[in-house]
Parts: structure tokens; C-alpha cells; sequence
């Protein structure tokens, strides 16, 4: 089973039939997936379910409706054990960008960490989960496919927001100012954190 988002409503990409009130399925195979988004954005349905019989189709099925753009990202950890977070649009955020170039997805969630926030001296530890959502630029709906990696860092100098890109702070955040922040962010933020 997967999870995209569309804003903070889940398409969940399933091989079993569901029936939940406020969600609706439809089949992987035949989906008009514009008119899924439209519904997610449009109503006060609280999902979708979208079906296909065979689980090792889901996820790829599912990519194929719109383009992919993919992502890099790190949840990074200073030597207090807080958090690195960054905001943007009025919503906390962890720092992600595309990959560029032929670079790998660990360097690129490198790279898009120092950018974003000024912090160097990273390392990753570990993979975690990917996460999937449905953003609209320039008029067209595309997937975004974020790579995660936890990450440490003994970098303890001055952050700095990346502007250009819209950043406003860069903080780090203890366990209770985590969550607190997990209170404006997004769906899949949340389950990072």
C-alpha cells in the first residue's frame, strides 16, 4: 500500500477494495486522475482509494499518470538531538530538492540540506520512507518522488535561510517544539517526524 497527497488528502494505492465513507475508489487501470485531484481539491471528500489486483503494479502504475519530478531531502539531527526544519509558505517544512544533473539522491539530499539552511558536516545514517505528492506548476499536475534520509550534523553556526527559494526561517527544534510545529506542516512531514 502507498500513499500520495494531494494537499493533505491521501490517495491510497491499495490491491483491496475498500469502503469508507468520505472516500471513493476507483480502478488503478481506467483512473481519470485529474478528475481525482479535482475531487480532493474541490470537495469534502476525505480520500481515495485507487485499486489494482496485482500490489507490485501499484506504485508504478500510478507514476506513470503524470510526470515525476524527484526529490531529495534529509531529516537532519544536531548533537542535542533536535531537528532541522525550515519555513516555508507559511507551513514548517524539512529541507528537499531536486536532484540535478547526474548526481546520486544522496548527494542531492546533501546538496538541497546545505542549501536550504546554511548547515554543513552532514552525514546520512539512514533511509527512511519515501513520501509522494501531487503539486500543480505552471498549470500542470505533476508527482513529486521525495527521498528521505535521517542525517547528523555537529554544525553548530549560523543557519541561513535559503530566500530565493522562499525559505523564511531555519530553526532547530526539540521533541515538544517538533511537535508543535507538526501542527502547520504537511501530511507527509508529519509521518517523517
Amino acid at each position: 500500500m502507498y500513499t500520495v497527497f494531494v494537499g493533505d488528502k491521501p490517495i491510497i494505492l491499495t490491491s483491496h477494495i475498500e469502503h469508507e465513507h468520505h472516500y471513493k475508489s476507483f480502478m488503478l487501470k481506467t483512473v481519470n486522475i485529474g478528475k481525482v485531484i479535482k475531487l480532493l481539491s474541490t470537495t469534502d471528500l476525505e480520500g481515495v482509494y485507487l485499486y489494482h489486483k496485482n500490489p507490485d503494479k501499484l506504485i508504478g502504475g500510478f507514476l506513470k499518470l503524470l510526470p515525476n519530478v524527484v526529490a531529495g531531502g534529509g531529516k537532519v539531527f544536531n548533537s542535542q538531538n533536535e531537528i532541522l526544519f525550515i519555513y516555508r509558505n507559511n507551513k514548517w517544512d524539512l529541507p528537499k530538492g531536486k536532484i540535478e544533473g547526474d548526481e546520486s539522491i544522496e548527494e542531492t539530499a546533501i546538496r538541497e540540506v546545505e542549501e536550504e539552511t546554511g548547515v554543513t558536516g552532514l552525514k546520512i545514517q539512514q533511509v527512511l520512507p519515501m513520501t509522494y505528492h501531487i503539486f500543480k506548476r505552471n498549470g500542470k499536475h505533476k508527482i513529486k518522488i521525495t527521498h528521505w534520509f535521517e542525517m547528523k550534523t555537529s554544525y553548530n553556526g549560523k543557519l541561513n535561510p535559503q530566500i530565493k527559494e522562499g525559505i523564511t526561517k531555519v530553526k532547530w527544534l526539540n521533541n515538544s517544539e517538533a511537535k508543535k510545529a507538526m501542527e502547520n506542516s504537511y501530511a507527509n512531514i508529519k509521518r517523517l517526524v
